[in-house]
């Protein structure tokens, strides 16, 4: 098991930032794949049409995302947080992932910046 750790800049507010993270239709329209996604903790999410899944386990609005990313029978638990920093009219992202299995820890890192959050910077331009 291996962990990631990397600090992304967002041009936009954490609140925003928040809400691409969270909201269904805002995930939709900036990775361009189907989303299921609520914050309710304890519920489970679906991203890029299924490609990952999880659980939400816990939300600070505008602050902070908690979730379990499912890697079949994986122990101990990988886990996602997505801490949210103010930075000007912008903001820092802080992600922790943790518990990567070994045989997904390249594609997991590299799909981090170049599926996730470049897409993302690129929407709030």
């Amino acid at each position: 098991m291996k962990d990631f750790k990397k600090y992304y800049h967002i041009p936009a507010s954490p609140e925003m930032v928040y809400t691409a993270l969270t909201n269904p239709v805002t995930l939709e329209l900036w990775t361009g794949e189907p989303a299921e996604m609520t914050e309710e903790p304890g519920s489970d999410f679906s991203l890029f049409d299924g490609s990952i899944n999880g659980r939400n386990l816990s939300f600070e609005p505008g602050k902070k995302i908690v979730q379990q990313w499912y890697f079949g029978n994986a122990e101990p638990p990988s886990i996602v947080t997505i801490l949210l920093h103010p930075e000007g009219g912008n903001t820092s992202v802080e992600l922790s992932h943790t518990n990567i299995p070994d045989t997904e820890y390249e594609s997991i890192s590299t799909g981090w910046t170049k599926y996730f959050f470049q897409p993302l910077m690129a929407f709030y331009k």
